[in-house]
């Protein structure tokens, strides 16, 4: 099994719900199925670091990548869920980041599940039912959400990777490109509150508009 992987980014792919990195290590190149907001920081020629879930099934064997263990515990956690597949799962980490779904689940939120494609009023419930048990298991706070792009981070790192990971799945939800979130990533202040970052970034984009 893959646990991570760190290369060098060849391709970019975007999707509707989530996205494709191509990412070479040690001259092989592996195609990782990633969520939009590990997508957006990644560039293409610039080394990266994923956490990796190896699926495995009959016909293939498929890597979704992470860029922080949160994300990828809280897709573990989605996966075990009735009726949740790694492509629901990973739509759902691409509109929501963990800290965000968390709370989402605990409000019992419903209409935040239903922005994700596919969920609807009924399977919006069902899921904050069964997510729960799941995500009340996971460190999703401050300390779980390590940003890790080309290296690892702590403290207070964490806690700033984590708002910046909300800002990128609201952009996301949003409805702005990757390649949108991505630039306007790279020049958001070090702040730790989400909603500032969010404001800073919104307004970054209008004007880029």
């Amino acid at each position: 099994m893959i646990g991570s992987l760190r290369g060098t980014v060849l391709e970019r792919v975007p999707g509707p719900t989530a996205g494709e990195l191509l990412l070479e290590v040690a001259g092989v190149g592996y195609r990782v199925a990633v969520p939009t907001g590990t997508l957006a920081l990644a560039e293409v020629g610039a080394a990266y670091f994923v956490h990796v879930h190896t699926h495995v099934r009959e016909d293939a064997i498929i890597l979704y990548g992470f860029g922080t263990r949160a994300e990828r515990a809280c897709f573990d956690a989605l996966i075990a869920v009735h009726g949740v597949g790694p492509a629901l799962a990973l739509a759902l980490l691409s509109t929501h980041a963990p800290a965000t779904l968390h709370r989402i689940v605990a409000t019992e939120d419903a209409d935040a599940l239903m922005l994700v494609p596919g969920i609807g009023r009924k399977t919006a419930v069902r899921l904050l039912l069964e997510l729960r048990a799941k995500l009340d298991l996971l460190d999703v706070g401050g300390a779980g959400l390590e940003l890790v792009v080309g290296g690892a981070g702590s403290g207070s790192a964490d806690v700033v990777g984590g708002a910046r990971a909300d800002v990128r799945a609201a952009l996301a939800g949003l409805g702005y490109g990757a390649d949108e979130v991505r630039d306007v990533m790279l020049v958001l202040p070090e702040d730790d509150d989400p909603g500032a970052l969010l404001r800073h970034a919104l307004r970054q984009l209008a004007g880029a508009r």
